[in-house]
């Protein structure tokens, strides 16, 4: 089947066409541990766990290669290892920075694995390849793209004659309107650092150009191009990274590897909102993913709010999505109960291969839930297991998201009671009655769906059986 993605660098939807199709490659930039993963870092993450689902199961499982890396060298993990330091803690400041990396990867990989997010095949550290970035900014300074100067090494942005492509700005509009380092020994405000100094309370390591420790931008590059080649198919990230720092891995990367094409399609997702607005610490909407998990709401409900908008629209969180998913996903175990997955429906196969529209795959997830449950005296056993490999084909469904409290329970005959009381006061003009019942069962975690066809109840978030038993 054909698969089409929207290429940042064209700006247009392009039909993706492989470099090796036996071996197609897929580069994510990944989270700076130096805290808990927020909300919004958790999006990249679901958003390339569906694309490399939907790439082995075009592909093959074994001919796509996913890597997604950690940058361990930044000033706030410096910071958190010299405060443990200073508080008398035992081991090196380098070996204090790794127990710090290694706890904060480890909280990022129990928040990822409760969202039903695979793990790619490779997960670089930054720290694990200060040897392949110096290689690579030694090439660079050959090349006369980068220089020396004062214990760094900058970039010549200039010296690329495309950069700014991938982003549409030119490098004066860029100088105008940027926030760029102003530092004497630059050449060019727009230059880039590559390597920096390191103090003696900072980690470092030996370089040519003294002790000292990368720059942000060439732990992308050299890992990239370790771990995938000079050229690869796809690299992906938030928008959020399209300037600066995917502009300047092309023109690192470019520049290194003139004969190569570095990534050959570009995908960025949109930021998250919480209730409408962007969300931050001053304005109290900021919590992370494991603060959503402590709270009781499933990986497994937070994982199909994400995925329910285009990776390419803000995404807003709110509180009725949560309840939304939930009782959806309640529903759907419930009526998917004894099932085994079959084959995955085309259809849905067919919404994520165009441009990543999940969204477009759970309608058809809704749509398949309806026929079943329009037709219980019919044979449904294949559309179940259809359905059940389709919604696990998306992540959704699976046993390892399984195990919250979703419940079984036969609501038909409150249902047909309320049906009842219901045509009776559209022949009294009294709702009452109607209004008294339908609000003990929104008490007891029950949505209520009216409608000319009929009384619908399904249980949603907060469902209580017990409180089911004073409805009459």
């Amino acid at each position: 089947m054909d698969i089409f993605l929207t290429n940042s660098k064209t700006r247009k939807k392009e039909r993706f066409e492989p470099i090796d199709p036996k071996n197609v490659r897929l580069y994510v930039c990944g989270p700076t541990v130096y805290d808990r993963a927020h909300l919004g870092n958790a999006r990249p993450v679901l958003v390339f766990d569906v694309l490399q689902r939907l790439l082995r199961h075009v592909y093959g499982k074994d001919h796509v290669t996913y890597a997604r890396n950690f940058t361990d060298v930044d000033d706030k993990i410096n910071a958190t290892a010299l405060a443990r330091k200073e508080a008398g803690a035992k081991g090196t400041l380098e070996e204090l920075v790794t127990e710090r990396s290694n706890e904060t990867i480890a909280w990022y990989h129990q928040d990822m694995d409760a969202l039903g997010a695979e793990r790619p095949d490779h997960e670089p550290r930054a720290t694990e390849y200060i040897g392949q970035m110096q290689a690579m900014i030694s090439d660079l300074i050959a090349k006369d793209h980068a220089y020396a100067a004062e214990g760094h090494v900058l970039f010549r942005v200039r010296s690329y004659a495309d950069y700014g492509k991938l982003s549409g700005r030119s490098v004066d509009d860029m100088i105008a309107g940027a926030r760029v380092e102003v530092a004497p020994f630059k050449e060019d405000p727009m230059d880039f650092v590559l390597w920096k100094p390191s103090s003696d309370d900072l980690p470092g390591w030996d370089s040519p150009w003294g002790r000292g420790r990368p720059g942000w931008h060439i732990e992308c590059s050299a890992m990239s191009h370790e771990l995938l080649g000079a050229s690869f198919d796809i690299h992906g990230g938030g928008n959020d990274l399209s300037f600066p720092h995917h502009e300047n891995e092309i023109a690192q990367s470019c520049c290194a590897h003139p004969e190569a094409e570095f990534a050959r399609y570009w995908l960025h997702n949109e930021m998250l909102q919480v209730e409408g607005k962007k969300m931050s610490k001053s304005l109290g909407n900021f919590f992370t993913v494991r603060d959503l998990l402590d709270q009781g709401i499933p990986g497994e409900v937070i994982r199909f709010v994400m995925l329910s908008t285009h990776y390419r629209k803000p995404m807003d969180w709110t509180e009725k999505k949560r309840q939304d998913a939930e009782a959806t996903l309640r529903k759907w175990r419930d009526l998917l109960q004894g099932a085994e997955p079959t084959g995955v429906d085309q259809r849905v196969v067919d919404a994520v291969g165009d441009d990543i529209n999940v969204a477009g795959g759970i309608a058809v997830l809704h749509t398949m839930a309806r026929e079943i449950a329009d037709n219980p005296q019919k044979d449904c056993f294949y559309e179940k297991g259809a359905m059940l490999a389709s919604a696990q084909f998306l992540g959704l469904l699976t046993e390892e998201l399984g195990g919250w409290d979703t419940v079984s329970v036969d609501l038909s005959d409150l249902a047909e009671k309320l049906a009842v009381v219901r045509a009776m006061a559209m022949e009294t003009k009294d709702f009452s009655a109607v209004d008294q019942m339908k609000s003990a069962l929104i008490e007891a975690g029950v949505e209520v769906r009216m409608s000319k066809a009929g009384v619908e109840l399904v249980p949603g978030a907060g469902f209580d059986a017990a409180k089911l038993e004073n409805i009459t």
